[in-house]
């Protein structure tokens, strides 16, 4: 059985923040919906749990209406960006909370509580107040406190967004075996970053300007984007796309260069198409290749991504270990026309070819 939501729409001051949005989750799933801020995941989170009202659509759970429950009658819960504890509570009278709102037998709470804290690796916490805690476990408690509701429906607002770097690569590891722990619930995990939402989920919405443009695994979204919107979400940095046209068995790109049509691409008609590339698939070379000059140079870790202006537009790469190229620096670019994918040139530039995969 699923939640099923239908034609979900919501428009405030003229702002349209889902625009006639239907998706289906099955129960038992844990599905990541990834989308840049203000794509509508925050919104479609909180239509889910009742707070905040639908315009127009449907929703239902297991084949009964559910949009129509007040909040208090959804067995939902929720984790936002910002923990949330009570700062006058022990840590486990925190995740103990909601279950003596519910007026849980005192020897359920026990077990539950603590189950609850062993599962996210607080048991030796349990006895100090939150601000006696890292950022990091006071996030662990917020979700202790969410899991131990045994909640049918759990939706994570992008949970680990206000974490620095190590902590929430750290904690990504851990919240895929917390999360399918909830077997029996429904999990939805909004998040901006493609990387947590390939590692933690199974299936994958990802969420533009209030609409889904695509669903599917991880896998076949990160190979096969259905559109350049996708194509830009789903990477990060975002795909590299440049104009063109196929013409007698070249590749032709706005900006002169010319290269030879690659066998993916070779039964494709002549015309124009946008071509993408992935940041990760485009090498500096000292010689040849094509012209850029570096706009901006930026190291994280032990990365460095390189922005650089072409004749054929602005290209992004993401190169292994540190390189210290200063702005205005002159580099050659290349890059192999078999890991071009190619888009339509025009509307949402839908995907017509992915590289290995042969016809769409």
């Amino acid at each position: 059985m699923t939640l099923v939501l239908d034609n979900l729409r919501i428009a405030r001051n003229d702002e349209i923040h889902l625009d006639n949005l239907s998706a289906s989750f099955a129960r038992g799933s844990l599905t990541t919906v990834l989308g840049r801020t203000l794509a509508g995941k925050t919104t479609l989170l909180r239509a889910i749990a009742g707070l905040q009202p639908i315009d127009s659509g449907k929703m239902e759970r297991d084949g009964q209406e559910f949009g129509m429950l007040p909040a208090w009658q959804r067995d939902v819960a929720m984790v936002y960006q910002q923990f949330i504890n009570y700062p006058h509570l022990t840590v486990f009278e925190n995740v103990a909370f909601p279950l003596r709102k519910r007026r849980v037998p005192e020897a359920d709470i026990r077990s539950r509580a603590n189950a609850a804290l062993s599962m996210v690796g607080l048991s030796n916490f349990a006895a100090r107040r939150p601000s006696a805690l890292s950022g990091g476990q006071q996030q662990r408690v917020a979700l202790a406190r969410a899991l131990v509701r045994r909640a049918d429906i759990l939706l994570l607002d992008e949970p680990l967004v206000n974490l620095d770097y190590k902590l929430r690569e750290q904690l990504r590891e851990e919240f895929r075996g917390l999360l399918t722990s909830q077997s029996e619930g429904t999990v939805i995990y909004n998040t901006t970053e493609p990387a947590e939402a390939m590692m933690l989920a199974d299936r994958i919405i990802v969420m533009h300007e209030g609409r889904i443009l695509q669903t599917g695994a991880p896998a076949d979204v990160f190979e096969r984007p259905a559109n350049v919107a996708v194509a830009g979400i789903i990477n990060d940095p975002p795909m590299t796309i440049l104009s063109g046209r196929l013409d007698a068995g070249r590749m032709i790109f706005d900006g002169g260069v010319n290269l030879p049509v690659s066998q993916h691409l070779e039964k494709l008609p002549p015309g124009s198409y946008r071509f993408g590339i992935r940041a990760t698939e485009i090498e500096p070379i000292e010689t040849g290749g094509v012209a850029g000059r570096v706009t901006f140079s930026e190291v994280s870790g032990s990365e460095t991504f390189l922005h650089v202006e072409t004749s054929l537009g602005e290209a992004v790469l993401q190169l292994e270990g540190i390189h210290q190229l200063a702005n205005g620096s002159e580099i050659g670019l290349s890059f192999s026309p078999e890991r071009l994918f190619a888009f339509a040139p025009d509307g949402d530039g839908k995907l017509v070819r992915a590289p290995g995969r042969g016809e769409n």
